[in-house]
């Protein structure tokens, strides 16, 4: 090779023969004016060996005759640090971990590292207790499949009085920024498919699965969907296929990676956990028997489920120099409080009970007729309401007398009115206080089609038993609150005000009830619904002021209907039982 044109590694060449500037990395004489000189280019780093000849050498242009040590080193320091964190995961196998600002414990890293992860393609049923973490798990599982360059488009799936839960947490412990996407941010964008748009999506079960929702829903492919309580979406055969179980069906076929979350994923019957399981995998997982099989070996790869009992904290070293994990959760005890009803209660609930019972057999003899069907449901709503408290009860009765009242005058339009869709009786459980109240509210609607005359008996016998309600009240008898405040009495909350309790109970009348009644006693008394907004800790009437009050010795009204709580504690009294 001539030295009026010799090549030497290292050089940076330019040519028409090539799209980028060059770095020589190998030159070798191929024959008389023939070189192969390997090259690769400066922006896509593509490794290239071409053959030049004297002629192709003599068009380069060497645009240095070397390296050069005149660079920038701070630049350099964050270009390689950059570069290692890129391939971090390969060298440190806990390093989504160590860039997270959370302190893990035993069982979250091994469902994450030694489960979730191992398999090529995320398709995972986590099905811990109550109060594992699972939220962490979650948020670890992100960090790690981005840092791996597997996951961009993720999707957020649970009941939407835990949306701010989930983007609160993600936020403060992984720094991600998730967008709650509800309906009305929907509907309002004309042309925009904000499915699309975002790219990390925090949505409701509810609102995802309905009809003019789903269209923009398929449109989308998403690398990992996350479903939250996603025993919510099983589906028992012969009933109709639900809503939300199709949603599962689509979210499957439209996501790479999926995690299902649930504290309750089997209801003893092997056919719905099946069909379950086949929103993982609809092929794998479509045999009874031989899912039966691995679980019973311990061996399924799909599925992990601890209880808070055999949940440790990473063994500390005694003075003895032995060394001992210590259980996480202390024991649960649980202790059912027996009371009885006589006197003006029982004779309440003798009444309404046989109203219940005569509404509901009316219901019966309607056969198939959507309007007898939307009392038998308005009935169970009230037996759940009796459970609950007078109060609850007393609402619920005044509340239909006067919609009847107010019925009466447009009788005719109601009439015309098309029945809803009812829900299965699941469903109703697990909705909201507000999809209740509406729920209740329709239904009632619905059933003011008949005959004018019996609806003013009806208010008449509603007006009666609110009264007797009321006066039930009034003498502040009722046998469960007194149980409760002798409960309280009991455990010293009374003796020591600032022990902390945290109670549940399903209705909001009733948690107003009880927060009037404790407040009453001397206490000091927060609540935390679904209805609530998020706010801040210094505004009082939000999530996190209530939260803050119960740290600081509040006692804390929760109402239960699907709400999950970040809260510790030591006393829990659920004093209801639908």
């Amino acid at each position: 090779m001539s030295d009026n044109y010799a090549l030497r590694e290292g050089q940076l060449v330019k040519s028409s023969l090539f799209n980028e500037p060059m770095r020589v990395e190998t030159v070798r004489a191929s024959g008389d004016g023939v070189w192969t000189v390997g090259l690769v280019g400066a922006r896509t780093a593509r490794f290239r060996r071409v053959t030049l000849t004297a002629r192709d050498l003599e068009g380069l242009t060497i645009l240095n005759a070397g390296f050069e040590f005149d660079g920038d080193a701070r630049l350099l320091g964050l270009g390689l640090q950059a570069h290692a964190l890129g391939i971090a995961y390969e060298y440190d196998p806990y390093f989504g971990l160590s860039i997270s600002r959370v302190d893990p414990l035993p069982h979250q890293l091994e469902a994450v590292y030694d489960y979730l992860l191992k398999p090529a393609r995320v398709r995972f049923l986590l099905a811990d207790d109550a109060g594992a973490g699972k939220t962490i798990m979650a948020g670890l599982l992100i960090r790690e499949l981005q840092l791996r360059g597997m996951a961009e488009r993720i999707l957020v799936v649970c009941p939407s009085n835990l949306s701010f839960q989930w983007q609160r947490e993600l936020k403060e412990k992984f720094d991600e920024k998730f967008m709650v996407l509800k309906g009305g941010e929907i509907r309002d964008q004309f042309g925009v498919n904000q499915w699309l748009e975002q790219k990390k999506v925090i949505t409701s079960l509810d609102l995802a699965k309905r009809d003019d929702i789903l269209p923009g829903l398929r449109q989308v492919h998403w690398d990992l969907t996350i479903v939250d309580e996603a025993h919510r979406m099983s589906w028992t055969p012969p009933a109709r296929k639900t809503a939300r179980y199709a949603l599962g069906e689509l979210l499957r076929d439209t996501s790479d990676h999926i995690l299902m979350l649930t504290a309750t994923p089997h209801k003893g019957d092997p056919v719905n956990f099946t069909l379950f399981l086949q929103l993982l995998d609809a092929d794998t997982y479509a045999d009874v028997r031989s899912i039966r099989e691995a679980m019973n070996q311990r061996r399924a790869p799909f599925y992990l489920r601890r209880t808070k009992e055999a949940m440790v904290y990473f063994p500390e070293r005694r003075p003895d120099g032995t060394w001992v994990a210590e259980k996480i959760f202390t024991k649960r005890i649980p202790n059912t409080v027996d009371f009885q009803i006589d006197g003006a209660e029982f004779d309440l609930y003798r009444e309404i009970t046989r109203f219940v019972k005569r509404q509901s057999a009316k219901a019966a003899a309607g056969g198939d007729d959507p309007r007898a069907r939307a009392v038998g449901f308005l009935m169970s709503l009230y037996q759940r309401r009796l459970a609950s408290s007078t109060y609850a009860m007393r609402h619920s009765l005044d509340n239909r007398a006067r919609r009847l009242e107010e019925g009466l005058k447009r009788a005719q339009e109601l009439v015309r009115l098309a029945p809803p869709d009812l829900p299965d009786p699941e469903e109703i459980e697990e909705m909201e206080e507000h999809e209740r109240e509406r729920l209740e509210e329709m239904l009632e609607a619905i059933t003011l089609a008949g005959n004018a005359e019996q609806i003013r008996e009806e208010i008449a016998e509603l007006r009666q038993l609110a009264g007797q309600a009321q006066a039930v009240e009034g003498a502040g008898s009722e046998a469960k609150l007194s149980k409760l405040k002798d409960l309280l009495h009991r455990e010293g909350f009374f003796d020591h005000p600032d022990k902390r309790l945290l109670l549940f109970t399903e209705f909001k009348d009733t948690l107003d009830y009880l927060m009037g009644k404790l407040k009453g006693w001397g206490f000091r008394v927060g609540c935390i619904h679904g209805g609530m907004k998020s706010g801040s800790r210094d505004e009082p009437g939000t999530r996190l002021c209530s939260e803050q009050q119960f740290r600081e010795g509040a006692i804390q009204v929760h109402q239960s209907s699907g709400l999950q709580h970040p809260l510790q504690l030591r006393h829990s009294l659920e004093p209801e039982s639908p």
